[in-house]
Formats: structure tokens, C-alpha cells, sequence
């Protein structure tokens, strides 16, 4: 019996204070009766003693009975230790067998005290025959109030037996599911919580079902938890998956591109594939993340912008998120916006050349006129015979010269005019106000007006269409030189100037200056009456599609300044140039 409190560890303390109040008990009773024993014998051979010396005369069988007496009384005494030893012994046992009993039981008492989980025992009639105090805690009942309680239990939820009636008929048919039943109850202060219960039968050592085990857990607060979670992931995929944007994640495999997420609109275009999420990366693996792209996808015959970025999976894992949103419709509204700028482009260089018609009546009827009169003197000259070889080279050369200011006039108008595809390219500053100017200087020599350009020889080139920029440098130029038909001042300035990176130029003129300036740049707004108010709108839409910008401000001197910004071109272009 000294290994007894060896089977546990845990337990030693409860067999050593088993051992303390058990200790020098079990000796007593056979200690009393050897003592008893041993009164006895002295008193009885303490009589025989005095029976001798009273009897003078004993005969041989008194005496032959008294040893036989003596050896009975003696053979008696030894099977009286023997059974003593034996009680002992026994006794011993007996009180180690009920200190372990008594340390198990403590132990077992300890654990149960301890737990967080309540336990309660039913018997076969749906009695409860055992709580633990955790139990007690969580009902706010006492044991004394629960033990021997019958259905209705006293935690059972007013108005709600039936179900409650439902599950205890559940646990005792012992169909109760492994993942064990969800129980709302009511303390006994009024307050209810939901708990989760497993039951397990409860079995005697013979192996015979006395009972029910359940053990019952508070959840409250992790089931509130978890159905907020809940509630937080359905709001969270409801609009995942309201989008119209196409949302996948995807993980690099040694088998290729493993699909982790994918919502509807994507499922929609692609399927349940990664094919999809590769397509739209457009082999740029590894190569962007956190930009925008716009890439065309042949499956769904549509274009995307596709928004691609890293993250950390929640295994860990590095995983590439997308987001691709269908811009087919935008693609096809700005490329009809495109041509439509074009349309109006066009008719506002067809309307700057109708209103300068006049002006280039009149330049181009010089050309000609002198023309034709320096062919009717070499024909004359042939009629008459007078013909002199240099007379006639000298008229044919100014006739020559005419008709090359003609062709260039003409030639000039014709490519200001004509409609071609935008086309941006290195071009020189320089060239495009030379050019510009020869189309003005018509109608500034009408009006009385001279125009001085500035514009230093190391300017680098812009990045532009020439022809775009020609047509809002003479609409701004026009439109000093009309500003400027009354003014004193008959000299209009256009200056080129660099800025870090890019050029600006400016159209200074003296004229009536701004009236509504911040009404300037308004479409069908004009100063004019005889305007559409088209002109400036159209010019900064022209200037802001080549990434620069275009304003007006007052001149300190009277009229109106303005200026605008185009980039400059690459160094490598400046090169070729």
C-alpha cells in the first residue's frame, strides 16, 4: 500500500494530508483487546495461584485437568494474538485504502471546483442528481436549489419550454449531435445567455447507463463576436461581389497561377480560372505594382483598366490582387470625342481662313496681277520685235518670283487647312511663329499693325503637332490684332521664353483688354458679335491635350497677355532634329 501515492503526482499532497488525518487511528482496537487479553490472564492465573496454596491435597486428575486447562487457555491465547495480528493488519489497510479514496476524492473535488465549464448530472427520469459550482455560477442558482429538480428546470427560459422540452427529449434519447447542442438560458436574476452543451452518458462500474453527463459553456460573447464577424464578411462579399469591377487574387504555384478569390464580375468574364487575372496582366509578372494600365483582353473582347497590387495572404503567402474595371465604353466615347475635336478643329481653321478671305483675296491678287502684267509687256515686246534678252529674262524672272509668293500663300493656306490625324512630333518653336506669322502678317498689314516676334535662337523643340499649335497661335494672334483696331499702339508682340522644362509663349497686344475674364474660356462665350464663342475653348482643350496650359491675364500697359505652356521634347529627338 506504499505506492499508493505514486499513481499521481498532482495528487501526492491530498494522499499526504489522507495520511495526517488517518494517522494512529487504526491501531487502537487491536491494542484494546490485547490489553484486555492480557487483564484477563493475569486475573486468571492469579486465581489458579491462590487456589494452590488453599487446597492442601489435590488428586492426579484434578491436577491432570488443571495442565490441560492451562494448554487450552494458552493454545486460546495464541489463536487470540493470530486473530489480533490479523486485525491489524487488516485495519491498516483498510484505513490507506480510504486515505486514497479520501485523496481521489479531493483531487477529483478540486478539479471539478475549478473548472470554468458547468457540469450536471441527470439520471434516467431527467432529474439533476449532481451540479458542479461552476455551474451554479453560471445559472446563479444554488446546488441545494437544483439538486432533485424535474423539468421545468429552474433555468429554463419562460415562454420558451416547448424547445427546451425538444432538446432535453433530444439529450435523453441520446441522439445528441458531437458537436453538441446550442441552449439559451435564464439566470436567476432575470439575464440570459447562450451556452453550448455536450452530453455523454454517465456509467457505473458494471457498465450500466445511470445517467446523463452534460457539460455546458457561456458562448454569449464569442457568438456575438462571431456573428458580427459574420455579418462584417456577408456585408463585405455582398459588395464584392455588387461591383463592377472585376476583383481576383491569385498565388504563384510551381504549376502556374492558383486562383484564390474571384467575384462575380470576374466569374462573369472568365470563368472560375486564373486565366483571366493572366490575360489581364498582359506579361508584366513582377515587373508593376500599385500603377494603372489600361489592356485590351481578347477572351472578353473588351478593354480594361487594371489596377494590380501585391499582398499577404492569410496563410502568408504572397498573392497579387487585381482590379480590373471595363472602360469599352469610355475607350469608344473618347475616341469619338477624338474625332469630334478633330470636326471642330477643322472648322475653326476654316473659319479663321473664311474670315481672313479678304486678306488673302487681296495678297493673292497682287501676285497675280503683277503676273499677268509682266506677261502682257514680254508680249508685247515679241509684237513689236523689239525683244532685248535681258529685258525679257528680267521679266520673266519677276514674273518667276510672283507666282513662287503666290504658290507659297496657297500652299501655305492649303496645309493650315487640310484635315490629317494628329500627329505629335519634335518641332521647332521657331518655325511654328514663323509660320503662324506669315498667315497673320495678311491681316496685320490690313489693319495697320506690326507684328514683332522674340524668340531666342537655343530654344529647344517642343513635343507637339505643328499644325494644332499654329492654329491656337494665330487664333490668339487674330484676336489681338482685332483688340488692337482702334488703339494707338500699332506693334503686337509674340515672345517664346523656357521654363525649366518646358516653353512658353505669349501674344502681348495693346488692346481694349479683358471684360469678363473669368467667362473667357466658356464655350459659345464671345466679346464678339460676330463670334461663336469656340475659339479659346477650342485652343485650350488643343494646348491641355498636349499636356500643357493655356491662360490670359491683364497687360500692366493696357490689352491682354496671353500665355501658354507646351513640354519640351525629349533630348534624344532635339538631337535628331
Amino acid at each position: 500500500m506504499s505506492d499508493l501515492p505514486n499513481k499521481s503526482l498532482l495528487a501526492s499532497s491530498f494522499y499526504d494530508n489522507a495520511k495526517i488525518t488517518k494517522k494512529g487511528l487504526y491501531w487502537i482496537t487491536p491494542v484494546f483487546v490485547l490489553v484486555l487479553y492480557l487483564l484477563v490472564m493475569t486475573g486468571f492465573f492469579w486465581l489458579q495461584q491462590i487456589h494452590k496454596e488453599s487446597v492442601m491435597f489435590v488428586t492426579v486428575d484434578e491436577e491432570t485437568k488443571q495442565e490441560r486447562l492451562l494448554f487450552f487457555v494458552m493454545a486460546l491465547s495464541l489463536i487470540i494474538i493470530i486473530s489480533l495480528l490479523a486485525l491489524w493488519r487488516y485495519t491498516r489497510f483498510r484505513s490507506n485504502a480510504e486515505a486514497a479514496l479520501l485523496a481521489e476524492t479531493s483531487f477529483r473535488r478540486a478539479m471539478e471546483n475549478s473548472m470554468s465549464t458547468g457540469m450536471r448530472v441527470l439520471d434516467m427520469q431527467g432529474r439533476i442528481a449532481y451540479v458542479n459550482p461552476a455551474f451554479c455560477r453560471m445559472m446563479g442558482w444554488n446546488e441545494a436549489d437544483l439538486l432533485g429538480k424535474s423539468i421545468p428546470y429552474p433555468y429554463w427560459v419562460p415562454g420558451k419550454y416547448d424547445e427546451h422540452q425538444r432538446i432535453l427529449d433530444t439529450l435523453m434519447s441520446g441522439k445528441t449531435p458531437s458537436t453538441g447542442l446550442e441552449v439559451e438560458a435564464q439566470r436567476r436574476d432575470g439575464s440570459r445567455f447562450t451556452s453550448r452543451m455536450y452530453v455523454s452518458p454517465l456509467r457505473d462500474p458494471n457498465g450500466e447507463q445511470i445517467g446523463w453527463m452534460t457539460s455546458m459553456t457561456d458562448i454569449t460573447e464569442p457568438k456575438r463576436v462571431r456573428e458580427a464577424l459574420t455579418a462584417a464578411h456577408e456585408r463585405f462579399m455582398t459588395v464584392l461581389e455588387g461591383l463592377d469591377d472585376a476583383i481576383s487574387v491569385v498565388a504563384d504555384t510551381p504549376a502556374g497561377l492558383e486562383l484564390l478569390f474571384a467575384n462575380r464580375t470576374y466569374r462573369r468574364l472568365f470563368g472560375s480560372q486564373p486565366n483571366g487575372h493572366s490575360e489581364l496582366m498582359g506579361g508584366r509578372r513582377g515587373r508593376f505594382s500599385g500603377i494603372t494600365i489600361e489592356q485590351y483582353a481578347p477572351s472578353a473582347d473588351c478593354w480594361f483598366e487594371v489596377h494590380h497590387r501585391m499582398l499577404i495572404w492569410t496563410d502568408g503567402r504572397k498573392v497579387r490582387m487585381q482590379v480590373a474595371r471595363d472602360i469599352t465604353e469610355r475607350r469608344k466615347h473618347e475616341e469619338d470625342s477624338r474625332i469630334q475635336q478633330e470636326k471642330i478643329q477643322l472648322t475653326s481653321r476654316l473659319t479663321t481662313m473664311g474670315e481672313m478671305a479678304s486678306s488673302l483675296a487681296h495678297e493673292l491678287n497682287q501676285p497675280l496681277t503683277a503676273i499677268a502684267n509682266y506677261n502682257m509687256a514680254i508680249v508685247a515686246m515679241i509684237k513689236s520685235g523689239n525683244i532685248s534678252q535681258e529685258k525679257l529674262l528680267s521679266a520673266l524672272e519677276k514674273s518667276a518670283n510672283q507666282a513662287e509668293r503666290a504658290g507659297k500663300i496657297i500652299s501655305r493656306i492649303r496645309e493650315f487647312v487640310k484635315r490629317s490625324e494628329p500627329r505629335r512630333q519634335s518641332t521647332s518653336v521657331s518655325d511654328i511663329i514663323d509660320n503662324t506669322l506669315d498667315l497673320a502678317d495678311i491681316d496685320a498689314r490690313k489693319r495697320g499693325i506690326k507684328i514683332e516676334a522674340n524668340v531666342p535662337d537655343n530654344l529647344p523643340n517642343v513635343l507637339a503637332d505643328p499644325i494644332l499649335i499654329e492654329q491656337v497661335l494665330l487664333n490668339l494672334v487674330k484676336n489681338g490684332l482685332e483688340a488692337m483696331t482702334n488703339s494707338e499702339v500699332d506693334s503686337l508682340y509674340v515672345n517664346a521664353y523656357l521654363h525649366d522644362k518646358q516653353i512658353e509663349v505669349r501674344v502681348v497686344d495693346r488692346g481694349h483688354g479683358l471684360k469678363e475674364p473669368e467667362r473667357l474660356f466658356e464655350p459659345f462665350f464671345s466679346t464678339k458679335s460676330e463670334g461663336l464663342g469656340m475659339g479659346l475653348n477650342i485652343c485650350r482643350t488643343i494646348i491641355e491635350s498636349h499636356h500643357g496650359r493655356l491662360w490670359a491675364e491683364a497687360n500692366p500697359e493696357g490689352g491682354t497677355i496671353f500665355r501658354f505652356l507646351l513640354p519640351c521634347a525629349p533630348k534624344e529627338q532635339n538631337q535628331e532634329q
